[in-house]
């Protein structure tokens, strides 16, 4: 889909809701409606886009080189260092009443926005974009199954990796490398997790030397031409004790029904209550801590949620993770995550990593 296209989705969105003015600045929608992703600076950079004017880019002039200029989408207009980009962008909008921005907009510029707008009432932008950047098109589901793809290589590699004796740092570092080597343009994390660590969902590799019988939770993700991969493999040094085995079968099971059960038209919520209940027949549903998934896409964490209470039923062109855990303080933890894309065919699978447990040196 043409960015020009997305643009008029978004107007459409926007007539339905009554939003008069989207703006957008740091985040990921921009890149979304325009290609252009701003760097996190205290320079403002917003794009504005009214129900009934050309889109117009407010930029500080020494960031305008890196635009790459679509005319069919929008307008350039460059500040200066002695300007105030607020008040311009205040100017361009100035009789708007409901306005929305973007979720990740500074507060700063928000704060004096709404300053210069009192009469305005402000709104997320999300309630814009969301929805339309939860359903992916097909070079969106193209992009994320070359991520995938890409995310698979480096899981498949680490296989053959010598994990007993290093710290999960020294390992983690590999793991970075190789999705840069993989063609990842960033890694955007790279969860490493031994032994009783591996207990804590999202764990920061510490200097802790990995050990012979220690399970290892890799949670790693990245980005291709601007769309994310996210996987969890599970390794262990030698053989699994029955505990961590026994587990780990009911984990499969559970995320294969999870699977099984994201089809379009189903809630996300029931898709989290299988997952739930599969691990309730092992005893092991206290232990699973968080969701079942989360959407994908330019981020790596976006709508749908598959989350118990949440009614949004699935539709074709949704991508999201499916990932039950196991997590017992102290001892273990395990996970299991591919990226799915629901399809009017079923659920498909983007990730063919083998999904057993692993056993490296």
């Amino acid at each position: 889909m043409s960015y020009a296209a997305r643009v008029a989705r978004a107007r459409g969105r926007m007539a339905e809701l009554g939003v008069d003015a989207l703006l957008l600045s740091v985040g990921p929608d921009l890149p979304y409606l325009t290609g252009y992703e701003a760097l996190p600076l205290e320079r403002l950079t917003m794009l504005v886009l009214r129900a009934a004017a050309e889109p117009v880019l407010v930029i500080p002039r020494l960031e305008a080189p890196r635009v790459v200029e679509r005319p069919e989408v929008f307008t350039v207009e460059a500040w200066d260092e002695t300007d105030n980009p607020v008040q311009r962008v205040a100017e361009l909008i100035r009789g708007d009443r409901t306005v929305a921005i973007g979720d990740h907009t500074w507060s700063r510029f928000l704060l004096a926005l709404q300053a210069e707008l009192p009469d305005a009432r402000f709104r997320p932008a999300s309630d814009v974009l969301g929805p339309l950047r939860a359903h992916k098109d097909d070079g969106e589901i193209e992009a994320l199954g070359a991520a995938a793809r890409a995310i698979d290589r480096v899981v498949r590699t680490l296989r053959d990796r010598r994990f007993g004796g290093k710290t999960e740092r020294a390992l983690q570092r590999e793991v970075i490398e190789l999705m840069l080597d993989a063609g990842h343009e960033r890694a955007n994390f790279a969860i490493v997790a031994s032994g009783p660590n591996a207990a804590s969902p999202h764990h920061d590799a510490s200097d802790r030397r990995i050990g012979d019988g220690d399970v290892v939770l890799c949670d790693v993700g990245g980005a291709v031409h601007g769309y994310c991969s996210d996987i969890t493999r599970m390794y262990v040094v030698g053989e699994p004790t029955p505990e961590v085995r026994d587990a780990y079968a009911a984990l499969r099971v559970a995320q294969e029904a999870a699977v099984v059960a994201a089809q379009v038209g189903v809630a996300c919520g029931d898709v989290d209550r299988v997952a739930r209940r599969s691990l309730a027949e092992a005893s092991l549903a206290d232990y699973f801590v968080h969701r079942t998934g989360h959407g994908i896409g330019i981020e790596a964490h976006e709508d749908p949620y598959l989350v118990a209470g949440n009614p949004e039923p699935l539709a074709a062109g949704h991508c999201f993770s499916v990932e039950p855990g196991v997590y017992l303080p102290g001892r273990f933890g395990l996970r299991l995550e591919d990226i799915v894309v629901a399809t009017d065919d079923g659920p498909r699978r983007l990730n063919e990593a083998p999904r057993d447990l692993a056993a490296v040196e």
